[in-house]
């Protein structure tokens, strides 16, 4: 395993401490790996004072399985809204229909799993009834950007021949456009029904919910062939649980604390870039070691 530690900034003086705080074995140093980005090999736990010391100063720390590499990785399924993308596309959609409150509540519980996925998609789609279509371009238009570091981060999967995979409760007419933007394998989301230019307030078909995300996952996984170990699934709300399950890896990005709590690994500070810190393989050439 390898202790991988990455902020917004981090100084010598906070790395030496940490080195101080984690390792009985002196001789073992801290390699860097980007800028803010460095991991020390060889390490069997966080301590606690070191997860205490990295919280107070916002910088993100993580027990890595030595083989959780990009090299080692065959597919990365990601979800869309808060994850890929800064929003969450059904609030914005509400707020067209001065809404957003009500929704954005419904939104907010469903993520912390206080109340079923499914049930709170539906209730959140009827809110939206009788809205015009053409508020779901204006969204896309005005308010639809991708998190920072997402293109370096599907940028390097792409490098490593890692296949990637949006599956998303929220809406196709979103996720096939970060789809396109990103370049990415396959997306899967849910489909809003519309009648002479109008939201009806339902969905289309299957819903795409915590389970379908991680049946999407599992089918796709073994028509690449790819083994358990070889997947990573990366969400911030309790309906991404059950995918992150299904992976080898589970990475929580700026997620809500049940999530935390469940996944793998857990990304708080740092952008989407941090999933290429995060998998970089530890004999990484431009790695150097700081004393």
């Amino acid at each position: 395993m390898r202790l991988v530690i990455q902020g917004l900034s981090i100084s010598y003086q906070q790395l030496a401490h940490i080195h101080q705080l984690s390792t009985s074995n002196h001789h073992q140093q801290f390699m860097q790996t980007a800028e803010h980005a460095y991991y020390l090999p060889n390490q069997q736990e966080i301590p606690l004072e070191v997860r205490a010391f990295c919280e107070q100063q916002q910088i993100d720390v993580a027990l890595v399985d030595d083989r959780h590499t990009l090299h080692n990785l065959g597919l990365a399924v990601m979800d869309m809204d808060s994850t890929l993308i800064t929003i969450e596309c059904i609030d914005e959609i509400a707020d067209m229909q001065g809404l957003k409150p009500q929704v954005a509540a419904i939104t907010e519980s469903s993520m912390r799993g206080e109340i079923e996925f499914v049930e709170s998609l539906r209730r959140r789609v009827a809110l939206l009834q009788g809205l015009d279509a053409a508020a779901l371009q204006q969204v896309l238009d005005e308010r639809l950007q991708l998190t920072s570091g997402a293109q370096a981060w599907i940028k390097a999967c792409k490098e490593n021949n890692i296949k990637t995979m949006l599956v998303s409760g929220g809406f196709d007419f979103f996720a096939d456009r970060v789809k396109a933007m990103l370049g990415l394998d396959v997306a899967k989301a849910n489909t809003l029904e519309i009648v002479d230019g109008k939201l009806t307030g339902r969905l289309l078909g299957e819903i795409v919910d915590a389970q379908s995300k991680a049946d999407y996952l599992e089918r796709f996984r073994q028509e690449l062939g790819l083994r358990q170990d070889q997947v990573v699934a990366i969400g911030d709300g309790a309906n991404d649980l059950r995918m992150m399950t299904a992976a080898g890896s589970g990475v929580a990005y700026h997620a809500k604390p049940v999530v935390q709590q469940q996944a793998t690994y857990a990304l708080n500070h740092v952008n989407l870039e941090g999933l290429v810190n995060l998998f970089t393989p530890v004999a990484a050439s431009s790695a150097h070691s700081c004393h």
